[in-house]
């Protein structure tokens, strides 16, 4: 059990998160997911939760552990080509996790998904959350059509609106 985590997490507020990704912040995101979805046949959920319930972490559930929760819970392996992919951001760890569906996992692989992690964590420790999330979207939707790029029938088969989870 992590005390000093416990404590950033119970000081963390729901304030802090939405002015970290306000509700503009939130629509630039749910674009460019929309638009970045005509040019390939990907997936893209994003997702962002302000800290981790006492449970959580008195369990010591890393952001790895509940981004693959999340993953699971918003379906973004029910795709039907098997590639969706979740940006994940969990504010009181500073942290950022890509859990990618096993169709564009076996072809990119778990170092291309660091870097866009750290990218985008850099990008928000300057307190730039919608460039970061701007440039992450970006970075994703460029691999995403190198390797399964659009075809005629565009279907989006998972939601474009970004989550906040509470």
């Amino acid at each position: 059990m992590d005390i000093k985590r416990i404590i950033q997490h119970s000081l963390f507020t729901d304030w802090q998160t939405h002015r970290a990704f306000s509700q503009e912040c939130l629509h630039a995101i749910e674009r460019a997911i929309h638009e970045s979805e005509k040019l390939h046949d990907g997936e893209i959920r994003f997702a962002i939760e302000g800290s981790l319930d006492g449970l959580r972490l008195i369990k010591g559930q890393s952001s790895r552990e509940r981004a693959i929760e999340v993953f699971s819970q918003l379906r973004v392996w029910d795709t039907e080509r098997n590639n969706g992919v979740l940006v994940y951001v969990l504010l009181a760890d500073h942290a950022v996790e890509i859990v990618a569906d096993r169709g564009i996992h076996a072809k990119v692989g778990d170092e291309f998904w660091f870097t866009i992690c750290q990218n985008m964590q850099r990008t928000f420790s300057k307190a730039q959350f919608e460039t970061g999330a701007l440039e992450g979207v970006a970075a994703l939707a460029s691999v995403i059509g190198h390797h399964f790029p659009s075809n005629e029938t565009f279907a989006n088969e998972l939601s474009d609106v970004p989550v906040m989870l509470t």
